[in-house]
This record gives structure tokens, C-alpha cells and sequence, in this order.
């Protein structure tokens, strides 16, 4: 019942429960001990009562012993025995009481069943660092196959196969064509960008197409072949989380991927497209600054105090530069009390100043260089080949000269077999670069600016990116913003991807993380537009644009708003722009894209209003939701309703609990609820007069701004409400209140019960009730389309193609090297003396035959063999070598075996006729148990020598009878039978001895005194309590080990027998 109501079957109630009964690893249980605890659990539960057994019934249903198969077998029994117990003598109350928790117990425990190992993906423009964490490993960068911790992010395309990272890059020396490097700059960018065309200047072999139905771009790699820039962004991402699965070593889907902080819609939801195509489960986009920023807080919790400290992060990579002023200080919140918080006050950014634009001009350098030695007629900027020989230079170049005055750049046959050899100073790059440097101090400006504050009120600031090593980086950013010196106390390179896989751990259900509070900041500013028809005093209409603040620049998010729309009484269309970006420069804005988002086209409102004739219109809300990634998402709109109802009187509070209850087993009212508007953190009103409006909505953002208020830098909803909802939620509570004392009569006078009929006459007071009506939302979206769902599940397809054909090469591969490895191993393997021993010169002549016949046929057809022509042929020839390995391995295991089980049969011998040794008074094994054993014993050993004795009359190169299995289980029977004698003997109970009588009354007065004292060391009979040993009784469990020590101990009551007592402990001690 409970499974079906949560929209699962019985498999999915069987796995809740399975989860339930233990950690992470479950293995199932089998046996009697199984069986046992089975019925342990179902006599807990024939114990437990309803009413004063609560909880005795909740530990025997998630006794975490019992397995799924138990539980399936045993689910009918359980049931039945839960309705005898006392059904009649309960309430109803109790029994849905109950029921409710043991509910709310199964739907809420997380699945421990599923991988619980998560993943993060620092994606920059020409590297990307992986990190994950997993149960044992709690934060570590993944390795890739070259066991380097960060992983160029670069894709070859070739005919048959795909390479990615450095493999990929090894290629694109070679054949610049099929490899694609830098798409971050592309991603959700139209046609007629300007970092599309920088992109085909930068890169030419690539050619770039316009895709007519998003008006984006695309690569043809061929005529049949296209692949647009987050197909290939998507097969980079299932490769990192290749990479992770491996470093793992478990399956891995929840992933928080970093991206740079200037992203806008379009391109953040190009990087959710590519992790969708690539099967990954985005938890968050973070913003690579955040999490640098966080992975710097994390580390230095102590440091953190209600003061605030003022910190900036200078990042320049390979594509990009920012900057980043952050704020760390403690706060106090409801759920977790005084916590460690960041925010973003203020962000700075250059597109496209990097290491990559400095890597070009050194390439061009070069080329210049070479051109200048005339080794050559020809033009090498003309040559592809040798221009990527040369980026791949300029690198190395430019790494080498941020620690050397100058240094020597070489390349072996550059172009029409010339070698290339030239010396760089570090002075000649900086001249290249001059104007790139002059650019270094912009982000900071940018920054401050739009945090408001200056450079005295920044504690440090710290270098973080590659490109920050370069030395006239650090001198112009150290002159810019005056301080004494550069922090860098970061790892500059794995920072992002470390502080992202904490956030990654923080929102898995699988992880529990100390809390740090994060509020990252929405860099640009976004609006909603409409227009309305008003009448001005001469009774003229016209139309009025409106623009409304949804979110302003540096808002913090996640939150949700909602807009409230007031004078519209039929369907309308209001637009979704970007507000105000004049703080970007020209350049920055042609980059940018379209400022238009989305046009939002509203049906129904008018049936709506036809609908609620008799209610008073609130307005129609929009609900709006900047989510953890920073994406903006139209949530809903509804049409709002006010009417006044009379008041009914209210339930009791064991009807509620009932009416609740009973919904979770699909019951409840039939009538659909109203739709409540959730609590947000700013409503806007749209009024007649402009001015108002205007006024209204500054006065609303300013307040926004004040108090913005995010759950943890998570859920993002905020907890603040409207006064007037805060008011009638109050009032709701008091009726509440006072419904709930009415639940208690007490005895009352006859004068008391005339002033309450009287009361009763009179009108009920009205009481506001709130109807919403969903309106039907159409989007058209203004900047880039997104894919369509077909276009997606092609490009999931396509993708998905690639890879199960990677995956047949690779098992191809597999299976190709393993054929030939067993070729040569085997041929070798009979020129050894152990091999030579067990096979004969008919047998060696045929395999050595099918070997020479193999290996001939891998040279002349066996590489261009598929991969079930190569499983067969190796199946051929195991099949073939089976019976001489065998016999080879048998003989290996035959000493340490037959060792083994000399040294069982002697110690077993050994403990057998110690026991028979036991005086019979203190005898604690039966007669059948012994024999029990002298028969395993005689048994082995007249096997032993038989079996041994003809296998020795038998030839090497037969199949031999004494087999290593065979001898295993001969130990494992005389191991068990020897192991149930000691446990025996490990836990029974002693015999109690008859107290010493005297045998002679006319001994000598000391011989009485002797016998008294030894009297008076042995323990007294009792009759009452005295318990013989059974011979057939099993050994005890634990638990009745515990109450058989209590039974040894007696406690007695009488001070005279004190002495007596104590003896007799010491002498029970010395027994056991």
C-alpha cells in the first residue's frame, strides 16, 4: 500500500526496505543464521504494542539484519500478525499515528543503494581539472590515463576513432584538421559574433557553418558529418567523467561543472545542453571565482569571524582575465546557528586576455623569424602543419621565459624537412605583448567599481590562473593596486576544481559537508518590459512602455521574485530583457549577443477573470527562479482571486490527523487546493500612474537589496514574505489556537450553556480566502534557441554512436593483444621443464602445430580481423592448451596442499585423544561427537594415501586423480568438525562437584581440619539451581554466554556466608 501510493511496485518497497536494513554495502544473508534472525524480527514485532510499544515495533520492522529476500519472504507474516495485535483494543488515532511515521520513515531515508561517489569539472578554455569525492577519499584531483592532474580540453575526430586530452593534441601537429580545441569561446554565441570570426581567424583548418535554425554554428567535419560546438563540448564531459569513474572506480553521474563568471543565459545553457547530451547530472553550474573563493574559505573556517574580510582574486587563464572582490565573515542562521559566509560584492572581467592571446603572438613572432632566414620560398603562415608546430612552440616558449632572461626555440623539420632555430628574449615578448599588459589593471577597476569600495578596504589579493606566473603580469597588477606584495597562498591551478567538488558533496544526499554559506552575484542586471494602454485627462489613450527591475546588477542568487501584474484583464505579453549594461564597453556589448531574452505570450487570463466574476482580482503573478546555476527560469503564472467566505468551523485536531493521513493512502477531498503563492523576496505591483510605479519599484529593489535572503547558497528560495500574508497566516494560527481549545469542553453551568446558544444566533465572521488560476505561459526565446527535443536525442544518438564504436575498437584492441600474448607466451611456456614434464611428444607436436598455424595467419589476416573472428580463434587455442595448464597447475598446488592436510590430520589426532583423555565425571563431548571425528579422521587419511598411492602409478602427462578441489574439501570437513568440538567446549557450563565427605570418623583431629578446609574451597550443592550438561546441546550463542556467566556467580544475601562466597567465585575463576 505505502509502495503504491509513492507511484512505485513492490520491487521498489523491497528496495526501500533493503536500504533501510544496512550501510552502503548490503550483501544478502543466507543459512540458518538468516533464518533465525527472521524470526527474531518476527517475534519483535508479535511483541510490540500499539500503544506503549512504539518504538520496540519501529526496531524490529528496520532490524538491520534482515535482508531483501527475508523480507520478501516474510512480508505476508508480518502484516498479519501486525492486525491481530490488539486491533480492537486501539483508537484510531494511534493506529494512523503510527502509521504516518513508519510513512514518512520509508519516503524520506535517501537510497544508499545507487553510487554515492560524486564529481567536478573545472572547465577553462584550454584545460580542465577534475576532482571528486567518494566514501574514504573526501576531496581528490582525478588522474588521467597520463597520470597528469590537469587534462587538455581538446577532441581528435578522425575516420574510426576518437582521442581526447594530450593524445588528441599529439595529433594536432600533425593533421590540424581534426582536432578542436577552445570552444568555450563559441558556445552560445550566433553566427555573426565576433568571437566566431576571432575563432576562425585563430584556428582556419576548421570550418565554421551557419546552422539556419538556431542561427548558430557549426563544424563540417564532412558532408554526411556535423557537429555543433556542444557535441563536442558533450564528448569532452563524458570523457572527464570517464576519467573520474576510473580514478574512482565506481559509476559516477552528479557533477557541478565551474564556468566563467561573464556567461550569460545563452551561453550557461549551451554548457547544460553539453552535460545533458554527455548523461551527466548537472547539480550546479558554479562560477569558476566562487569556487575558488570557496575552496579558499573552506581551508581557513578558523580565520573566519564576524568582521568582515575583504579579499580579491586576481584569475587570469588562458582565454580570460577576472577579478573578484569577495567578503568572509561568520553569520548566524536558523537552521545551523553562526556559520562562515562568502559573497561576491564585485566582479571584473576581460573576454579575451589570456595566455592563448600571448601564445599567438609569440607564434606569429616565430613565423616572422622563420620567414626572415629565407630558408624557404614559401610563406609559413600559408602552411597549417607548421603553424600549429609553432602555437605548440610558443607555448613551451612562454612557460620557459616567465623563469628565463631569454631561451632558445627549436623545431625539427618545420616545414619542407627545415629545421627552425631562433633565440627569444623575455624583453622581446613583453614588447609583443605591451598593449596586452596595459589591459592587466581593467578588471580590478571593474571590480571595485561595482562593489563600491577601493583598495584600501582590500585586505590581500591573490593570484590565481597560469597566465598570473608571467612576471610582467604580477609587476603591472602589483603597481595597480598599490599594496606590498602578491598573495599567493592558492593552489593557482586546481583551486576552481577543488572548491567546486566541495559544493559538488555539499548538495549530495551522500555527503555531509560543514556548512559554508555561499551568495554568488548575478553580474548582470535582468528586466521585465511591457506595455499597457492608459488614459491620460483629455481622455486620450496611449500606449505606456514599462520596465520593472527583476534582478539588479551584483544581485544575489539563488532566489526566486515574483511580478505582479494589476490592470490587465485579458491576455497580454510582457517581454524578458537585460536591464542596463553601460557598464560594459562597446567591444564587450558586440560580444555579448542579443539583450533580448525571452517574449512571454500569456493566454487565459480572461476566462480566468469570466471564471471569478464575485472575487476580487489580485493581480496576475509571474513567478520567476534564478537557480543555483544562474539560469533564469518563468516558473509559473497565475491568476490571483480574493473572495469572502463564511467562516466554517474547525476541524479537530484528530480529524486533520486522520484527513492527513488518510491523503497518503490517495484519499482526501476530491477538490483541487488553491494554489498558495510562495514566499519571495520581492513583489512588485504594477499601478496605474507611472510616477507611482516608478517610486514604488525603487523602493521595492532598494529593500530587495537590503535583506536578500537565500537558503545556504542552495535551495535558493527565500524565507521572507508579504506583511499581508505574514498577517493572515497570524490569523489563521489564532483560529487555530482557539479551534483547538474548543477540542476540550469542560463542565459548565446551565447560565453558560443559555449564553452559548445565544452566541450561536448570531452572524459567523467572515474570513478572506485566496483562489489562483494557472495561466497558459508560451515562450519564444530572443537570444539562441535552444535545441529541440529531437534535435537533442539526435545529437544523445550521434554521440552515443561514437562511443560504442570506440568501445568495440577498444575491445578489438583487447583482444587482438591478447591473442598475440598468448601465442608467444604459450610457445615459450613448452620449452620449460615443467611443461615438458606433463606433456607428450604427440601433444607438444599439435600444439606447437596450431601455434605456428596462428601466428602465421595473425600476420597475414589476423590484424585486419574483426573482433568475434579474434575471440575465436584464442578460444581455439585455450580450448586446446586447457588439459596441459591444468595439469601444470595441479602439480604446483599439490605440496602446499598435501601439507595442509598432513598438519590438520595430526593436530586433529591430537585434540581427538586429548578429549578421550577427560576424566568421564568432567567429560564434556558425547560418545557420538568423538566418533564423529575418529571417522572424518580415518576417512581422510585412508583417502590420502589411496588417492596419493595412484596417482603415483600414474603417468605426468595424464589427467591426474588428485586434484587440488578434492583436497580442500577434506580440510574444510576436518576443520569444521574440530571447530564444533572447541566452540563446544568454549561455552558449557561447568558441572557442579558433591561437597568432600569424610571418609573416616576416627581420623586424628588434624586430619578433620584439613578436610574442612578443603571443604570450604569447593562450592556448596544446590539443588535447587544445579543444571547437568545435556551431551547433544548445542553450542550457546553470545547472548546465552552472558546469562550463563551471570548463573556461575550467584549472588548471596547473608553476611555470614561472605567469606564462604568469595572462595567459592575464586575457585568457579580457577575452573574456567
Amino acid at each position: 500500500m505505502i509502495a503504491g501510493k509513492r507511484g512505485g511496485t513492490h520491487e521498489h518497497s523491497d528496495q526501500r526496505f533493503s536500504e533501510l536494513c544496512g550501510s552502503n554495502e548490503i550483501t544478502p544473508r543466507s543459512g540458518p543464521n538468516v533464518l533465525e534472525q527472521a524470526g527474531d524480527c518476527k517475534s519483535k514485532i508479535k511483541q510490540a504494542r500499539w500503544c506503549g510499544h512504539r518504538a520496540l515495533l519501529v526496531n524490529a520492522i528496520f532490524l538491520p539484519s534482515v535482508s531483501r529476500g527475508i523480507y520478501q519472504s516474510t512480508r505476508a507474516n508480518i502484516k498479519l500478525d501486525l492486525a491481530e495485535e490488539r486491533l480492537n483494543q486501539v483508537t484510531m488515532r494511534e493506529k494512523l499515528a503510527l502509521w504516518a511515521v513508519f510513512c514518512l520513515i520509508v519516503a524520506f531515508l535517501p537510497s544508499q543503494t545507487e553510487s554515492v561517489a560524486v564529481m567536478s569539472v573545472d572547465l577553462g578554455s584550454e584545460w580542465m581539472k577534475i576532482a571528486i569525492v567518494k566514501p574514504g577519499v573526501p576531496m581528490e584531483i582525478a588522474l588521467n590515463k597520463e597520470s597528469r592532474r590537469k587534462t587538455p580540453v581538446a577532441v581528435c575526430l578522425k575516420e574510426n576513432e576518437r582521442l581526447f586530452g594530450d593524445s588528441a593534441l599529439g595529433v594536432a601537429v600533425k593533421n590540424p584538421k581534426v582536432v578542436y580545441r577552445f570552444l568555450q569561446s563559441i558556445l552560445g554565441k550566433t553566427a555573426d559574433n565576433p568571437l566566431v570570426a576571432q575563432y576562425q581567424k585563430h584556428f582556419p583548418e576548421h570550418q565554421l557553418q551557419r546552422d539556419e535554425k538556431r542561427g548558430t554554428v557549426y563544424f563540417k567535419f564532412s558532408e554526411e558529418l556535423q557537429y555543433a560546438p556542444e557535441e563536442l563540448l558533450g564528448m569532452i564531459l563524458n570523457y572527464s567523467r570517464g576519467l573520474a569513474q576510473d580514478f574512482a572506480e565506481q559509476t559516477i553521474k552528479d557533477a557541478v561543472i565551474t564556468v566563467p563568471v561573464y556567461f550569460n543565459q545563452a551561453e550557461r545553457r549551451a554548457v547544460l545542453q553539453a552535460a545533458h547530451i554527455a548523461g551527466l547530472k548537472v547539480l550546479q553550474l558554479i562560477n569558476d571565482n566562487t569556487a575558488v573563493a570557496l575552496n579558499y574559505g573552506v581551508f581557513r573556517r578558523k580565520d573566519i569571524n564576524s568582521t568582515a574580510q575583504n579579499i580579491m582574486f586576481y584569475d587570469m587563464g588562458s582565454g580570460s582575465t577576472t577579478a573578484t572582490i569577495v567578503t568572509y565573515q561568520t553569520v548566524k542562521t536558523k537552521e545551523s546557528g553562526t556559520q562562515p559566509q562568502l559573497q561576491i560584492r564585485g566582479v571584473g572581467f576581460d573576454r579575451t586576455l589570456g595566455g592563448f592571446e600571448m601564445e599567438l603572438r609569440l607564434r606569429d613572432h616565430l613565423a616572422k623569424l622563420f620567414n626572415e632566414q629565407k630558408k624557404s620560398k614559401k610563406d609559413v603562415r600559408e602552411n597549417l602543419r607548421a603553424m600549429a608546430k609553432l602555437l605548440k612552440e610558443a607555448q613551451r616558449l612562454k612557460t620557459v621565459l616567465s623563469a628565463n632572461a631569454e631561451h632558445m626555440a627549436q623545431i625539427e623539420g618545420l616545414m619542407d624537412d627545415i629545421d627552425f632555430k631562433a633565440k627569444v628574449t623575455r624583453s622581446e615578448f613583453e614588447a609583443l605583448c605591451e598593449d596586452l599588459f596595459d589591459r592587466v589593471p581593467g578588471p580590478v577597476k571593474e571590480a571595485l567599481a561595482a562593489s563600491e569600495m577601493s583598495m584600501d578596504e582590500i585586505e590581500q589579493v591573490i593570484l590565481v590562473g597560469g597566465s598570473t606566473r608571467v612576471p610582467k603580469v604580477q609587476d603591472v597588477l602589483l603597481k595597480a593596486v598599490g599594496k606590498e606584495e602578491l598573495s599567493k597562498n592558492i593552489n593557482a591551478d586546481e583551486a576552481a576544481a577543488m572548491g567546486a567538488v566541495y559544493q559538488a558533496a555539499a548538495l549530495s544526499k551522500a555527503f555531509k559537508v560543514k556548512p559554508f554559506l555561499v551568495r554568488d552575484a548575478a553580474v548582470f542586471p535582468i528586466q521585465v518590459e511591457f506595455s499597457r494602454e492608459t488614459e491620460e485627462e483629455d481622455g486620450l489613450k496611449t500606449m505606456k512602455h514599462n520596465k520593472r527591475i527583476l534582478f539588479q546588477r551584483m544581485a544575489p542568487y539563488p532566489q526566486r521574485k515574483v511580478i505582479t501584474f494589476n490592470r490587465y484583464t485579458d491576455d497580454f505579453v510582457f517581454y524578458i530583457n537585460y536591464g542596463d549594461l553601460s557598464f560594459l564597453s562597446e567591444q564587450d556589448l558586440k560580444v555579448f549577443g542579443s539583450q533580448n531574452l525571452t517574449t512571454v505570450k500569456l493566454s487565459g487570463v480572461g476566462s480566468s477573470f469570466k471564471k471569478h466574476l464575485d472575487a476580487e482580482s489580485k493581480g496576475i503573478k509571474a513567478h520567476f527562479n534564478m537557480d543555483e546555476s544562474g539560469v533564469l527560469i518563468l516558473d509559473r503564472v497565475e491568476s490571483v482571486f480574493e473572495t469572502i467566505v463564511e467562516e466554517k468551523e474547525e476541524e479537530s485536531t484528530l480529524t486533520k490527523l486522520g484527513n492527513t493521513i488518510s491523503s497518503l493512502f490517495g484519499g482526501g477531498s476530491s477538490e483541487p487546493t488553491a494554489n498558495v503563492t510562495e514566499p519571495v523576496t520581492d513583489e512588485e505591483e504594477v499601478t496605474s500612474e507611472a510616477g507611482k510605479d516608478q517610486d514604488q519599484s525603487e523602493k521595492q529593489e532598494e529593500s530587495a537589496q537590503e535583506k536578500p535572503e537565500t537558503e545556504e547558497g542552495k535551495e535558493g528560495e527565500p524565507q521572507a514574505e508579504e506583511k499581508k500574508d505574514n498577517k493572515e497566516d497570524k490569523a489563521e494560527t489564532e483560529g487555530e489556537t482557539e479551534a483547538e481549545k474548543t477540542e476540550k469542553p469542560e463542565e459548565k453551568s446551565d447560565g453558560e450553556k443559555a449564553e452559548e446558544k445565544e452566541a450561536d444566533k448570531k452572524p459567523k465572521p467572515q474570513k478572506k480566502s485566496k483562489i489562483s488560476e494557472d495561466i497558459t505561459v508560451e515562450l519564444e526565446v530572443n537570444d539562441v534557441l535552444d535545441p529541440s527535443t529531437e534535435d537533442m536525442e539526435v545529437s544523445k544518438k550521434k554521440l552515443q554512436d561514437l562511443t560504442d564504436r570506440d568501445l568495440e575498437k577498444q575491445e578489438r584492441e583487447k583482444t587482438l593483444n591478447s591473442l598475440e600474448a598468448f601465442i608467444f607466451e604459450t610457445q615459450d611456456k613448452l620449452y620449460q621443464d615443467e611443461y615438458l614434464a606433463v606433456v607428450s611428444e604427440e601433444e607438444k607436436e599439435q600444439i606447437t602445430g596450431k601455434l605456428s598455424e596462428a601466428s602465421s595467419w595473425m600476420d597475414e589476416e589476423g590484424y585486419a580481423a574483426g573482433t568475434k573472428e579474434l575471440k575465436e580463434k584464442l578460444s581455439e587455442l585455450k580450448k586446446l592448451c586447457k588439459a596441459m595448464f591444468f595439469r601444470v597447475e595441479e602439480r604446483k598446488k599439490w605440496p602446499d596442499r598435501l601439507a595442509a592436510l598432513d598438519s590438520m590430520l595430526n593436530h586433529s589426532t591430537i585434540f581427538l585423544k586429548g578429549a578421550r583423555l577427560i576424566p568421564e565425571s568432567d567429560q564434556i563431548f558425547t560418545e557420538v561427537e568423538l566418533k564423529t571425528l575418529e571417522k572424518v579422521i580415518n576417512e581422510t587419511m585412508t583417502w590420502k594415501n589411496e588417492t596419493v598411492a595412484e596417482q603415483d602409478k600414474l603417468s605426468p602427462t595424464e589427467k591426474p586423480i588428485l586434484l587440488s578441489k578434492d583436497i580442500e574439501a577434506k580440510l574444510s570437513l576436518l576443520d569444521r568438525e574440530v571447530n564444533y568440538l572447541l566452540n563446544k567446549a568454549k561455552f558449557v557450563k561447568p558441572k557442579p562437584k558433591d561437597k568432600a565427605k569424610d571418609k573416616n570418623t576416627t581420623s586424628s583431629e588434624n586430619s578433620n581440619a584439613n578436610s574442612t578446609e578443603e571443604a570450604e574451597k569447593v562450592i556448596p550443592p544446590k539443588s535447587e539451581n544445579a543444571e547437568e550438561v545435556k551431551p547433544a546441546e548445542e553450542p550457546p550463542t553470545a547472548e546465552e554466554k552472558e546469562e550463563t556467566i551471570l548463573e556461575l556467580n550467584p549472588a548471596e544475601n547473608t553476611d555470614t556466608e561472605s567469606t564462604e562466597d568469595s572462595k567459592s567465585e575464586n575457585h568457579v575463576g580457577d575452573e574456567l
